[in-house]
Protein backbone atom coordinates (compact mmCIF):
# COMPACT_ATOMS: atom_id res chain seq x y z
CA UNK A 1 0.00 0.00 0.00
CA UNK A 2 1.08 3.60 -0.39
CA UNK A 3 0.08 5.77 2.65
CA UNK A 4 -0.02 9.10 3.86
CA UNK A 5 0.44 9.37 7.29
CA UNK A 6 -0.27 12.84 8.73
CA UNK A 7 0.70 13.58 12.68
CA UNK A 8 1.55 17.05 14.70
CA UNK A 9 5.06 16.06 15.30
CA UNK A 10 8.30 13.60 14.30
CA UNK A 11 8.85 10.94 16.29
CA UNK A 12 12.23 11.41 18.08
CA UNK A 13 13.31 12.53 20.37
CA UNK A 14 10.87 9.45 21.25
CA UNK A 15 9.20 10.50 24.72
CA UNK A 16 5.52 10.17 25.16
CA UNK A 17 3.57 6.95 24.64
CA UNK A 18 1.71 8.27 21.62
CA UNK A 19 5.13 8.14 19.75
CA UNK A 20 6.04 5.44 20.44
CA UNK A 21 2.57 3.42 19.80
CA UNK A 22 3.16 5.13 16.08
CA UNK A 23 6.69 4.79 15.74
CA UNK A 24 6.88 1.29 16.15
CA UNK A 25 3.58 0.52 14.03
CA UNK A 26 5.34 2.23 11.51
CA UNK A 27 8.77 0.75 11.64
CA UNK A 28 7.02 -2.50 10.93
CA UNK A 29 4.89 -0.87 8.20
CA UNK A 30 7.41 0.83 6.88
CA UNK A 31 9.01 -2.47 5.97
CA UNK A 32 6.07 -3.70 3.67
CA UNK A 33 4.72 -0.26 2.21
CA UNK A 34 6.06 3.07 1.05
CA UNK A 35 4.98 5.69 3.81
CA UNK A 36 4.61 9.50 3.19
CA UNK A 37 5.02 11.23 6.61
CA UNK A 38 3.69 14.94 7.13
CA UNK A 39 3.94 16.76 10.35
CA UNK A 40 4.93 20.02 12.14
CA UNK A 41 8.37 20.49 12.38
CA UNK A 42 10.51 22.69 14.99
CA UNK A 43 13.43 22.94 13.24
CA UNK A 44 14.83 19.67 15.05
CA UNK A 45 17.36 18.21 12.42
CA UNK A 46 18.02 15.12 14.42
CA UNK A 47 13.75 14.49 14.62
CA UNK A 48 13.92 14.89 11.03
CA UNK A 49 16.96 12.48 9.62
CA UNK A 50 15.79 9.85 11.71
CA UNK A 51 12.37 10.02 10.19
CA UNK A 52 14.17 7.60 7.65
CA UNK A 53 13.55 4.87 10.22
CA UNK A 54 9.76 4.94 9.48
CA UNK A 55 8.99 6.69 6.28
CA UNK A 56 10.08 6.51 2.73
CA UNK A 57 9.33 10.17 2.25
CA UNK A 58 8.96 12.74 5.12
CA UNK A 59 7.01 16.25 4.68
CA UNK A 60 8.22 19.02 7.59
CA UNK A 61 5.90 22.20 7.73
CA UNK A 62 7.65 24.53 9.74
CA UNK A 63 5.70 25.43 12.83
CA UNK A 64 6.43 26.19 16.00
CA UNK A 65 3.35 24.98 18.50
CA UNK A 66 3.13 27.38 21.43
CA UNK A 67 3.90 25.49 24.69
CA UNK A 68 2.57 25.94 28.17
CA UNK A 69 3.98 28.33 30.60
CA UNK A 70 3.76 31.81 30.79
CA UNK A 71 4.42 33.04 27.22
CA UNK A 72 2.76 35.28 25.32
CA UNK A 73 1.73 33.28 22.46
CA UNK A 74 0.38 30.36 25.30
CA UNK A 75 -1.39 33.50 26.92
CA UNK A 76 -2.78 34.62 23.56
CA UNK A 77 -3.60 30.68 22.87
CA UNK A 78 -5.63 30.28 27.01
CA UNK A 79 -8.09 33.17 26.08
CA UNK A 80 -8.52 31.71 22.28
CA UNK A 81 -9.53 28.95 23.84
CA UNK A 82 -12.42 31.00 25.68
CA UNK A 83 -13.55 32.46 21.96
CA UNK A 84 -13.19 29.93 19.59
CA UNK A 85 -15.61 26.74 19.32
CA UNK A 86 -12.84 24.26 18.60
CA UNK A 87 -11.03 22.67 22.03
CA UNK A 88 -7.70 24.22 22.85
CA UNK A 89 -6.01 21.29 22.04
CA UNK A 90 -6.96 20.95 18.29
CA UNK A 91 -6.27 25.48 17.40
CA UNK A 92 -2.76 24.34 18.88
CA UNK A 93 -2.01 22.26 15.90
CA UNK A 94 -4.54 24.29 13.33
CA UNK A 95 -2.01 25.12 10.30
CA UNK A 96 -2.84 26.68 6.88
CA UNK A 97 0.43 25.63 5.50
CA UNK A 98 0.26 21.72 6.50
CA UNK A 99 -3.48 21.69 4.93
CA UNK A 100 -1.87 23.36 1.49
CA UNK A 101 0.68 20.62 1.54
CA UNK A 102 -1.72 17.56 2.28
CA UNK A 103 -4.02 19.01 -0.80
CA UNK A 104 -0.70 19.19 -2.58
CA UNK A 105 -0.02 15.64 -2.00
CA UNK A 106 -3.41 14.22 -2.53
CA UNK A 107 -3.34 16.14 -6.27
CA UNK A 108 0.35 14.58 -6.87
CA UNK A 109 0.47 11.29 -5.67
CA UNK A 110 -2.35 7.85 -5.83
CA UNK A 111 -2.30 6.99 -1.80
CA UNK A 112 -4.35 3.78 -0.87
CA UNK A 113 -5.09 5.12 2.12
CA UNK A 114 -4.76 8.39 4.66
CA UNK A 115 -4.21 8.27 8.21
CA UNK A 116 -4.75 11.19 10.57
CA UNK A 117 -3.03 10.09 13.87
CA UNK A 118 -4.03 11.75 16.91
CA UNK A 119 -7.35 13.87 16.80
CA UNK A 120 -5.75 17.23 16.55
CA UNK A 121 -4.66 16.48 12.95
CA UNK A 122 -7.89 16.42 11.49
CA UNK A 123 -8.39 19.96 10.89
CA UNK A 124 -5.30 20.04 8.74
CA UNK A 125 -6.89 17.50 6.47
CA UNK A 126 -9.20 18.61 3.77
CA UNK A 127 -11.02 15.44 2.71
CA UNK A 128 -11.54 13.82 6.22
CA UNK A 129 -14.26 11.49 4.44
CA UNK A 130 -11.36 9.41 3.37
CA UNK A 131 -8.96 8.90 5.97
CA UNK A 132 -8.45 6.54 8.91
CA UNK A 133 -8.47 8.08 12.71
CA UNK A 134 -5.75 6.82 14.64
CA UNK A 135 -7.15 7.74 18.04
CA UNK A 136 -5.06 7.12 20.80
CA UNK A 137 -7.45 8.37 23.38
CA UNK A 138 -11.01 9.36 23.93
CA UNK A 139 -9.67 13.33 24.29
CA UNK A 140 -13.20 13.78 25.81
CA UNK A 141 -12.82 11.70 28.68
CA UNK A 142 -9.34 13.23 29.55
CA UNK A 143 -11.36 16.86 29.89
CA UNK A 144 -14.10 15.75 31.78
CA UNK A 145 -11.93 13.63 34.33
CA UNK A 146 -9.73 17.26 34.35
CA UNK A 147 -13.61 18.75 35.47
CA UNK A 148 -13.73 15.87 38.46
CA UNK A 149 -10.40 16.77 39.77
CA UNK A 150 -10.01 20.80 39.42
CA UNK A 151 -8.33 22.30 41.59
CA UNK A 152 -9.88 25.92 41.45
CA UNK A 153 -13.46 27.08 40.39
CA UNK A 154 -11.55 28.76 37.14
CA UNK A 155 -10.22 25.75 36.06
CA UNK A 156 -12.83 23.80 36.69
CA UNK A 157 -14.66 26.60 34.70
CA UNK A 158 -12.42 26.25 31.74
CA UNK A 159 -11.83 22.28 32.13
CA UNK A 160 -15.92 22.11 31.67
CA UNK A 161 -15.57 24.78 29.05
CA UNK A 162 -13.04 22.38 26.80
CA UNK A 163 -14.61 19.17 27.18
CA UNK A 164 -18.29 20.45 26.00
CA UNK A 165 -16.24 21.50 22.70
CA UNK A 166 -14.16 18.36 22.30
CA UNK A 167 -17.28 15.90 23.13
CA UNK A 168 -19.06 17.72 19.98
CA UNK A 169 -15.77 18.11 18.15
CA UNK A 170 -14.48 14.76 18.53
CA UNK A 171 -17.99 13.30 17.83
CA UNK A 172 -18.64 14.73 14.74
CA UNK A 173 -14.86 14.11 13.27
CA UNK A 174 -15.27 10.75 14.09
CA UNK A 175 -18.81 9.69 12.93
CA UNK A 176 -16.94 11.94 9.53
CA UNK A 177 -13.69 9.88 8.60
CA UNK A 178 -13.45 6.81 6.95
CA UNK A 179 -13.27 4.77 9.64
CA UNK A 180 -11.60 4.47 13.40
CA UNK A 181 -9.11 2.50 14.97
CA UNK A 182 -8.78 2.62 18.65
CA UNK A 183 -6.43 1.41 20.77
CA UNK A 184 -8.43 -0.23 23.23
CA UNK A 185 -12.15 -2.38 22.80
CA UNK A 186 -13.17 -0.12 25.95
CA UNK A 187 -11.97 3.22 24.17
CA UNK A 188 -14.17 1.11 20.70
CA UNK A 189 -16.81 0.85 23.00
CA UNK A 190 -17.28 4.72 24.25
CA UNK A 191 -17.04 6.10 20.99
CA UNK A 192 -19.63 3.64 19.31
CA UNK A 193 -21.70 4.53 22.50
CA UNK A 194 -21.30 8.42 22.97
CA UNK A 195 -20.59 9.18 19.26
CA UNK A 196 -22.45 6.68 17.62
CA UNK A 197 -19.67 5.65 15.32
CA UNK A 198 -20.05 2.36 13.30
CA UNK A 199 -16.98 1.96 11.55
CA UNK A 200 -14.26 1.14 14.61
CA UNK A 201 -12.06 -1.55 15.30
CA UNK A 202 -9.35 -1.95 17.80
CA UNK A 203 -5.43 -2.82 18.45
CA UNK A 204 -4.16 -3.98 21.50
CA UNK A 205 -0.71 -1.97 22.98
CA UNK A 206 2.50 -3.18 21.97
CA UNK A 207 5.78 -3.91 23.71
CA UNK A 208 9.47 -4.52 22.82
CA UNK A 209 9.55 -7.60 25.19
CA UNK A 210 13.17 -8.24 24.17
CA UNK A 211 14.16 -4.55 24.56
CA UNK A 212 13.14 -4.31 27.82
CA UNK A 213 13.60 -7.54 29.20
CA UNK A 214 17.32 -7.16 32.15
CA UNK A 215 20.11 -8.02 30.65
CA UNK A 216 22.46 -7.64 33.68
CA UNK A 217 23.70 -3.92 32.45
CA UNK A 218 23.67 -0.62 34.43
CA UNK A 219 20.34 -0.61 37.05
CA UNK A 220 19.30 3.08 38.86
CA UNK A 221 18.10 1.63 42.19
CA UNK A 222 14.86 2.95 44.03
CA UNK A 223 11.51 1.62 45.45
CA UNK A 224 9.23 3.44 43.32
CA UNK A 225 9.52 4.67 39.93
CA UNK A 226 7.18 6.66 38.23
CA UNK A 227 7.79 6.36 34.32
CA UNK A 228 6.35 9.13 31.83
CA UNK A 229 6.27 13.05 30.42
CA UNK A 230 6.45 14.66 32.96
CA UNK A 231 4.80 18.04 31.05
CA UNK A 232 1.81 15.77 30.61
CA UNK A 233 -0.57 17.26 32.80
CA UNK A 234 -2.27 13.90 33.87
CA UNK A 235 1.24 12.58 35.33
CA UNK A 236 1.98 16.00 37.26
CA UNK A 237 -1.09 15.52 38.66
CA UNK A 238 -0.92 12.00 39.16
CA UNK A 239 2.51 12.49 40.82
CA UNK A 240 1.31 15.05 43.41
CA UNK A 241 -1.56 13.23 44.28
CA UNK A 242 0.90 10.69 44.94
CA UNK A 243 3.65 12.63 46.93
CA UNK A 244 0.76 14.71 49.04
CA UNK A 245 -1.79 11.51 50.35
CA UNK A 246 0.19 8.30 49.05
CA UNK A 247 3.54 8.61 50.29
CA UNK A 248 3.18 9.94 53.43
CA UNK A 249 1.17 6.67 54.47
CA UNK A 250 3.93 4.45 52.74
CA UNK A 251 6.58 6.16 54.91
CA UNK A 252 4.76 5.86 58.16
CA UNK A 253 6.13 1.90 58.09
CA UNK A 254 8.85 2.52 55.18
CA UNK A 255 10.20 5.90 56.63
CA UNK A 256 13.45 5.76 54.17
CA UNK A 257 11.11 4.69 51.12
CA UNK A 258 12.59 6.55 48.16
CA UNK A 259 10.42 7.53 45.09
CA UNK A 260 11.87 8.58 41.21
CA UNK A 261 9.89 10.58 38.81
CA UNK A 262 11.27 9.94 35.18
CA UNK A 263 10.23 11.68 32.35
CA UNK A 264 10.55 14.46 30.17
CA UNK A 265 10.18 18.03 30.90
CA UNK A 266 9.24 17.92 34.45
CA UNK A 267 6.67 21.45 35.19
CA UNK A 268 7.94 23.22 38.23
CA UNK A 269 5.34 21.72 40.37
CA UNK A 270 7.47 18.09 40.11
CA UNK A 271 10.26 19.59 40.81
CA UNK A 272 9.19 21.21 43.65
CA UNK A 273 8.31 17.96 45.01
CA UNK A 274 12.09 16.96 44.72
CA UNK A 275 13.58 20.28 46.99
CA UNK A 276 12.64 19.43 50.46
CA UNK A 277 12.65 15.53 49.81
CA UNK A 278 16.46 14.30 49.39
CA UNK A 279 13.94 10.80 49.23
CA UNK A 280 12.48 11.84 46.04
CA UNK A 281 14.19 12.55 42.68
CA UNK A 282 13.62 14.02 39.52
CA UNK A 283 15.49 12.84 36.40
CA UNK A 284 14.11 14.96 33.47
CA UNK A 285 14.79 13.59 30.36
CA UNK A 286 16.98 10.40 30.69
CA UNK A 287 18.90 8.58 27.30
CA UNK A 288 17.58 5.08 28.61
CA UNK A 289 14.12 4.53 30.67
CA UNK A 290 15.38 0.98 31.28
CA UNK A 291 17.69 1.15 34.11
CA UNK A 292 15.01 3.55 36.51
CA UNK A 293 12.69 0.34 35.73
CA UNK A 294 14.97 -2.70 36.34
CA UNK A 295 16.34 -0.83 39.40
CA UNK A 296 12.79 -0.16 41.10
CA UNK A 297 10.84 -2.35 43.38
CA UNK A 298 7.86 -1.15 41.82
CA UNK A 299 6.61 0.95 38.87
CA UNK A 300 3.42 2.82 40.02
CA UNK A 301 1.08 4.54 37.56
CA UNK A 302 -1.36 6.94 39.84
CA UNK A 303 -3.00 8.71 37.73
CA UNK A 304 -6.69 9.92 38.20
CA UNK A 305 -6.75 11.59 34.40
CA UNK A 306 -6.12 10.07 31.11
CA UNK A 307 -7.17 8.12 28.26
CA UNK A 308 -6.22 5.35 26.03
CA UNK A 309 -3.70 2.60 27.10
CA UNK A 310 -0.63 3.46 29.17
CA UNK A 311 2.05 1.71 27.27
CA UNK A 312 4.30 2.16 30.37
CA UNK A 313 2.71 -0.34 32.22
CA UNK A 314 3.91 -3.14 29.75
CA UNK A 315 7.30 -1.48 29.13
CA UNK A 316 7.39 -1.94 33.21
CA UNK A 317 5.82 -5.72 32.92
CA UNK A 318 8.80 -6.11 29.83
CA UNK A 319 11.28 -4.74 32.39
CA UNK A 320 10.13 -7.50 34.86
CA UNK A 321 8.95 -4.50 37.45
CA UNK A 322 5.39 -5.65 39.34
CA UNK A 323 2.89 -2.60 38.93
CA UNK A 324 0.63 -0.87 40.89
CA UNK A 325 -1.93 1.33 39.37
CA UNK A 326 -5.33 3.29 39.68
CA UNK A 327 -7.82 1.70 37.35
CA UNK A 328 -7.89 5.01 35.34
CA UNK A 329 -4.12 4.05 34.46
CA UNK A 330 -4.36 0.91 33.42
CA UNK A 331 -8.02 1.73 31.47
CA UNK A 332 -8.01 -0.46 28.50
CA UNK A 333 -5.22 -3.42 29.57
CA UNK A 334 -6.41 -6.94 29.49
CA UNK A 335 -4.65 -7.13 33.37
CA UNK A 336 -6.30 -8.66 36.54
CA UNK A 337 -5.73 -6.97 39.60
CA UNK A 338 -3.76 -9.76 41.88
CA UNK A 339 -2.81 -11.88 39.35
CA UNK A 340 -0.70 -9.67 37.55
CA UNK A 341 -0.78 -6.06 38.25
CA UNK A 342 -1.87 -4.57 42.10
CA UNK A 343 -5.29 -1.98 41.03
CA UNK A 344 -6.27 0.97 43.79
CA UNK A 345 -8.09 3.84 43.10
CA UNK A 346 -8.03 5.82 46.57
CA UNK A 347 -4.68 6.78 48.70
CA UNK A 348 -5.22 4.24 51.19
CA UNK A 349 -5.50 1.15 49.21
CA UNK A 350 -2.79 2.18 47.18
CA UNK A 351 -0.50 2.67 49.71
CA UNK A 352 -0.93 -0.37 51.14
CA UNK A 353 -0.37 -2.10 47.60
CA UNK A 354 2.99 -0.37 47.54
CA UNK A 355 3.76 -1.81 51.26
CA UNK A 356 2.82 -5.40 50.23
CA UNK A 357 5.16 -5.53 47.84
CA UNK A 358 7.73 -3.63 49.70
CA UNK A 359 7.30 -6.14 52.33
CA UNK A 360 6.88 -9.48 50.31
CA UNK A 361 9.94 -10.20 47.68
CA UNK A 362 8.28 -13.18 46.66
CA UNK A 363 4.88 -11.64 46.29
CA UNK A 364 6.39 -9.08 43.97
CA UNK A 365 8.15 -11.79 42.02
CA UNK A 366 4.82 -13.40 41.64
CA UNK A 367 3.38 -10.25 40.36
CA UNK A 368 6.17 -9.44 37.55
CA UNK A 369 6.46 -12.99 36.17
CA UNK A 370 2.66 -13.66 35.81
CA UNK A 371 3.17 -10.04 33.86
CA UNK A 372 6.19 -10.93 31.92
CA UNK A 373 4.33 -13.78 30.72
CA UNK A 374 1.21 -12.23 29.32
CA UNK A 375 3.16 -9.45 27.34
CA UNK A 376 5.64 -11.72 25.86
CA UNK A 377 3.22 -14.30 24.37
CA UNK A 378 0.16 -11.56 23.67
CA UNK A 379 2.01 -8.38 22.70
CA UNK A 380 4.51 -8.13 20.66
CA UNK A 381 4.80 -4.83 17.91
CA UNK A 382 4.96 -7.56 15.11
CA UNK A 383 1.54 -8.94 16.12
CA UNK A 384 0.26 -5.33 16.85
CA UNK A 385 1.04 -3.90 13.65
CA UNK A 386 -0.67 -6.78 11.32
CA UNK A 387 -3.25 -5.92 13.17
CA UNK A 388 -3.45 -2.50 12.23
CA UNK A 389 -2.47 -3.35 8.56
CA UNK A 390 -5.60 -5.55 8.38
CA UNK A 391 -7.73 -2.52 9.83
CA UNK A 392 -6.55 -0.56 6.76
CA UNK A 393 -7.53 -2.80 3.79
Amino acid sequence: MKLLWVKTDFLHPTDRGGQIRTLETLKRLHRRHEIHFVALHNGDSEALKRSAEYCTRAYPIANHVPQKGATVRFGALLVKGLLTRSPIVIERYRSRAMQRKIEDLCRRENFDRIVCDFLAAAPNIPDLASCVLFQHNVEAIIWKRHVEHARTPAHRFYFELQARRMLEYEGRICRTVRSVIAVSDADAEVMKREYGVQRIAAVPTGVDVDYFSPSGGQTNPTDIVFVGAMDWMPNTAGAQWFVREILPLIRKRKPDCTVTFAGRKPEPAILELAKSDPGIQVTGTVPDIRPHLWGAKMSIVPLRVGGGTRLKIFESMAARAPVVSTRVGAEGLPVEDGTNIFLADDAQTFAGRCLELLDSPATAQRLADNAWEMVASRFSWEAVSREFEQLLC
